[in-house]
């Protein structure tokens, strides 16, 4: 089983070094690893291209959405595993989707985070986020940092998936569409990154009220409109 990696990066030259070296770090090594720039203006692609297997493609479109596109689309293996920038994975996080897959007739697996900077270094938040939406849904969702889908289902996907970040939640919307064409998603609690908590910290107004708002008009956008 082929897994290829997609890291989507804007200004990461703080971050994109210590999650480079988890991949590297890896118990099954992954078919390939693509960094997708999205225009920065640091030394995001530089750091990038000095890891050897490391393989830097341009979005020239801004948004995470465009730029997570660009990297699916580039990707080659099977299964397209992604991942944040400022994110770490456990080293056998290949490992663990490659199992995931072939145990369970599955078409995309997630599991949670937990924020490795935060005061309060627990995962029990963004597990409830993942009980509440799958509730809202009616089926379990994706979270970016730790996403893996087979190279299929995003052919499936790809050109009916909202290509505009201010009304959705990238994540959740490719979510949505997998669950919609009848493809199931596999939530593992056990499956664990650690994610910066930089937003919460810095921008809390962003992450509190903007997040949240996204989130309601992203259920609007798509059940109101069946989109």
């Amino acid at each position: 089983m082929r897994i290829s990696v997609v890291i989507p990066a804007y200004n990461e030259e703080k971050y994109i070094q210590a999650c480079l070296e988890s991949l590297m770090k890896q118990t099954k090594k992954p078919f390939e690893i693509l960094v997708v720039d999205n225009n920065s203006t640091d030394d995001t692609a530089k750091i990038a291209e000095s890891f050897d297997g490391v393989t830097v493609i341009n979005a020239k479109v801004q948004g995470i959405t465009p730029t997570r596109n660009a990297g699916f689309n580039a990707a080659k293996g099977d299964i397209i595993a992604r991942t944040d920038a400022d994110t770490t994975v456990p080293t056998d996080w290949i490992e663990q989707i490659e199992r995931l897959f072939t145990q369970n007739a599955v078409d995309a697996v997630s599991g949670p985070a937990i924020y490795y900077d935060s005061p309060i270094k627990s995962d029990v938040f963004i597990k409830f986020f993942f009980w509440m939406s799958k509730l809202l849904f009616g089926h379990p969702i994706l979270l970016g940092p730790n996403t893996a889908i087979t190279s299929d289902t995003w052919q499936e996907v790809k050109k009916i998936t909202c290509p505009n970040d201010s009304k959705v939640h990238e994540d959740l919307d490719l979510s949505i569409h997998i669950a919609r064409t009848g493809r199931k998603i596999y939530y593992d609690s056990s499956l664990i990154v650690k994610c910066s908590a930089r937003r919460i910290l810095h921008r809390p107004q962003s992450f509190f009220i903007e997040y949240t708002l996204r989130y309601f008009k992203m259920i609007l956008y798509h059940f109101l409109n069946h989109e």
